[in-house]
């Protein structure tokens, strides 16, 4: 009998996004929290690659994912920005709350495309326990997290455009789209 040999890793992006009985969503990690360098899955290799490095004192402020089965307006699976207690490693699954979603589009030249990021709240915490929806976040923080975005797409040519900040119903719905166009 023969054995087909398997190179790289399993593929994450085909397991399951969301656990209905606890009412959770399961988010991949990508880059880690203080990371500069940004990972990403890539799918020919089955591992996860540098896919781009940010300036001097720029960092991620906290786990940045993506949600396995989805496909996002900008091709790739909907983004997931996670807090928890302490970063996470590139591939770990993390089973999270989900809070809200920042609403966005990339603008290059007229092109304008919808990249969203769901905001979550990891499962097994202490720091961000007390979060169960979207208002529990100072104001303050969470224009914090919408002026990094803008930012780090500055820093890549591009403009990011804030649409506003929703709450979880908002969130489940790009979830649900997001699924079917996968």
């Amino acid at each position: 009998m023969s054995k087909k040999k398997v190179i790289g890793l399993s593929n994450p992006t085909l397991l399951k996004p969301i656990d209905k009985s606890h009412g959770l969503i399961q988010v991949i990690i990508e880059t880690p929290k203080g990371s500069r360098n940004k990972f990403a899955f890539d799918e020919k290799q089955k591992i996860f690659a540098v896919k781009r490095v940010l300036p001097a004192g720029m960092t991620f402020p906290y786990d940045f994912g993506f949600l396995p089965r989805t496909l996002a307006p900008d091709g790739d699976p909907i983004d997931v920005l996670l807090l928890m207690d302490e970063p996470a490693f590139p591939g770990v699954a993390v089973r999270a709350r989900l809070i809200g979603v920042i609403e966005g589009e990339q603008v290059e030249g007229k092109k304008r495309t919808r990249n969203d990021r769901l905001l979550a709240v990891a499962e097994v915490n202490h720091e961000y326990a007390y979060l169960k929806k979207l208002g529990d976040l100072p104001k303050q923080f969470l224009h914090e997290l919408e002026e990094f975005f803008v930012n780090y797409h500055r820093l890549e040519g591009k403009q990011y455009k804030l649409l506003g900040c929703k709450g979880a119903g908002v969130a489940m719905r790009a979830i649900k789209d997001a699924r079917r166009a996968a």
